[in-house]
């Protein structure tokens, strides 16, 4: 390929150029996506950087540099550049709520809701209450409210869903 730039840069040999374009785009465009940019902005740098070829091929020395490096560092550099024009990104602001503590409208909501959960709970059968006492408040796991009470796994989950169900219809019952 350093031929094909020496004819460019000494003769403006537009057949070379075709020759380095076609070796030298898809290798470019490879390693502009590599970097993170997407197809049609990897396809513009590299439009940009063979663009940069033809008119900078009277700076190319071999004796400094194969092609493919002398190419491959302006395309570095252009993505260099490109990355240094993207504006940061800002950090999202983030919402503070003016107060944590609850309004007063929101406590009595919160003591209503608890009445209601606590006349509900009321009136489930009182295994059922306990078991769901046991997993929610006391926030146990089925197998050890299990080895508390002694009673089988199965019968623990099964109080659990029934008490769960029947908690929800009584709920719905109380509060509109």
């Amino acid at each position: 390929m350093t031929e094909a730039l020496l004819a460019v840069r000494d003769h403006r040999d537009r057949e070379a150029f075709g020759r380095l374009f076609d070796h030298f785009a898809p290798r470019l465009k490879a390693m502009m996506l590599a970097g993170g940019l997407r197809d049609g902005s990897a396809e513009d740098v590299v439009q940009d950087v063979m663009f940069s070829v033809w008119h900078k091929a009277a700076q190319f020395d071999p004796h400094r540099a194969n092609a493919s490096a002398w190419i491959y560092g302006i395309a570095r550099n252009r993505r260099i550049d490109l990355a240094r024009r993207k504006p940061m990104p800002q950090p999202d602001e983030l919402y503070e709520p003016e107060s944590l503590e609850p309004d007063a409208a929101q406590v009595l909501a919160m003591q209503e809701e608890a009445g209601h959960l606590a006349e509900a709970l009321g009136r489930l059968a009182p295994e059922q209450a306990e078991a769901l006492r046991a997993a929610y408040f006391e926030e146990l796991s089925h197998s050890r409210i299990s080895e508390m009470t002694g009673m089988p796994l199965g019968t623990i989950k099964s109080r659990i869903r029934l008490g769960l169900e029947r908690l929800r219809h009584e709920l719905a019952r109380i509060a509109p």
